[in-house]
C-alpha cells in the first residue's frame, strides 16, 4: 500500500463523531458539552460535570442532589472484589490493581445480565464504576501500607470522599476544592489514547467493564497518564532549587525528554495547566512551601524560551497533588478516577450510533515470499 495517506500516531486524523468534548488546539480552549473548561473549573463540580457529560446537559439541583445520593450508595465495594484487593501483591503498581479490580468488578455488577448498549443500565454502571474507581484506589493505598481501609462516608463530595479514605481523615476546604477542580479539569479530553481505546472495545459491543478496562490498561502508559508521575520525579530528582535551570539545559542539551511539555493538539498553553498552576501556587503557599511551584516556573520558563513548549495537565497537577500529600505512584490513578466519567460517557455515545472500528493499516513488508518446506530452509 501507499505511505502517502499514513499519518503516524493518526496524527490529525478525525476517526468519529462526539458531541462530548471539543480541544481548539489553536486557540487553547477545551469544551464539555458547549460548556468552557475555565467556567468549569471555576463554578461546577466533579460531580456536576459528571452528569454534564452523561446526559448532555446541566442538572437541576434535584437532579443533581439526587446524582450525589447514587454516587455515595454506590461507594461500597462487593466483597469479593476487596478479598482480590486485600490478595494483590503489595508492591503492585496501583494501575495493575486498579486494572484488576475493575475488570473483576464486572462479574458481580447487578446489571451484568441487562444488554450492554441498555440506556438506562449503562448510566448505573457508569454512577457505580465512577463511585468505585476511588474506593479502590484509596484501599489499595492503605492496605499496602499494612492499613485497615476507610470506610466510605455518604455525607461528603466525591473530592472530599476520596482523600478521607486515603488519609483517614476529613480534608479541609481548600483541600477540597483543589481536589475537585482537579477531577472536573481529567474528566474528559476528546479522543486520546484511553478514550479511544475505550470506543475500540465499545464498538464491537462488548460491554462497558471491558471498554473502561481496555482505557485503564492505555492510560497506564507514561506517554498519556503516567506523565505526571514522572514530572514529580524529575522535580524530585532536582534537588536544589538554584540548580533547576542548569538542570533543564543539561538534559536539553542531550535532547532528553522533559515530562510535561508539549501536546498533540494544544499549539498553545493547555488551559486545564492555568487551573492546576494556580492550584500549585496556592498549597505551596498554604503549606508554606513553594519550592515545588518555583522550581516549575523555571523550568517552564526555559521550555517555553528554548523550545517554544508550553506545559500541559501532567505539568502543574504533580506539585499539586504533592502538596496535597498523595504518593508519587497514585497521580495516574487519580486521572483514573476523574477520567472515569468521562469514558463511560464515551461508551454510552458509541452504543448509541455504534459502527465496528477498524482501519486499515499501511502494509510494509514483502509481497512474493516464496515458501520453502522446513527441510529443505538452510
Amino acid at each position: 500500500m501507499s505511505d502517502s495517506a499514513v499519518k503516524a500516531g493518526l496524527e490529525g486524523v478525525v476517526a468519529g463523531n462526539s458531541s462530548i468534548s471539543f480541544v481548539d488546539g489553536q486557540e487553547g480552549r477545551l469544551l464539555y458539552r458547549g460548556y468552557d473548561i475555565n467556567d468549569l473549573a471555576q463554578h461546577s463540580t466533579f460531580e456536576e460535570t459528571a452528569y454534564l457529560c452523561w446526559y448532555g446537559r446541566l442538572p437541576t439541583r434535584k437532579e443533581l442532589d439526587d446524582l450525589k445520593a447514587r454516587l455515595a450508595e454506590s461507594r461500597t465495594l462487593p466483597g469479593e472484589v476487596m478479598s482480590l484487593i486485600e490478595k494483590a501483591p503489595k508492591d503492585a503498581h496501583p494501575m495493575d490493581v486498579l486494572r484488576t479490580a475493575v475488570s473483576a468488578l464486572g462479574m458481580y455488577d447487578p446489571d451484568k445480565d441487562k444488554d450492554v448498549a441498555d440506556p438506562e443500565a449503562n448510566i448505573r454502571r457508569a454512577i457505580r464504576l465512577t463511585a468505585r474507581t476511588a474506593t479502590i484506589v484509596a484501599a489499595f493505598d492503605r492496605i499496602r501500607k499494612g492499613q485497615a481501609p476507610v470506610a466510605p462516608r455518604a455525607d461528603l463530595s466525591h473530592a472530599a470522599n476520596f482523600l478521607y479514605m486515603l488519609k483517614g481523615t476529613e480534608p479541609d476546604d481548600i483541600s477540597e476544592r483543589t481536589f475537585d477542580v482537579a477531577l472536573v479539569l481529567h474528566v474528559d479530553h476528546e479522543f486520546n489514547a484511553s478514550t479511544f481505546a475505550a470506543r475500540v472495545t465499545t464498538a464491537t459491543l462488548s460491554d462497558m467493564y471491558s471498554a473502561v478496562t481496555s482505557a485503564i490498561g492505555a492510560l497506564k502508559g507514561p506517554l498519556h497518564g503516567g506523565a505526571n508521575q514522572r514530572v514529580m520525579e524529575m522535580l524530585l530528582s532536582i534537588e536544589d532549587p538554584s540548580k533547576t535551570e542548569e538542570w533543564v539545559r543539561e538534559r536539553l542539551a542531550r535532547k532528553e525528554r522533559i515530562m510535561g511539555f508539549g501536546h498533540r493538539v494544544y499549539k498553545v498553553v493547555d488551559p486545564r495547566a492555568r487551573h492546576l498552576e494556580r492550584l500549585s501556587r496556592e498549597l505551596g503557599e498554604r503549606t508554606g512551601n513553594t519550592r515545588w511551584y518555583e522550581m516549575s516556573q523555571v523550568i517552564r520558563r526555559v521550555m517555553e524560551e528554548e523550545k517554544g513548549l508550553y506545559p500541559n495537565v501532567d505539568f502543574y497537577s504533580a506539585s499539586a497533588y504533592y502538596c496535597l500529600g498523595i504518593d508519587l505512584d497514585l497521580y495516574t490513578p487519580i486521572f483514573a478516577i476523574s477520567r472515569m466519567a468521562g469514558w463511560t460517557a464515551h461508551v454510552m455515545e458509541q452504543y448509541a450510533d455504534n459502527r465496528l472500528i477498524r482501519p486499515r493499516s499501511n502494509y510494509t513488508g514483502p509481497l512474493h515470499a516464496e515458501y520453502v518446506p522446513i527441510d529443505q530452509r538452510g
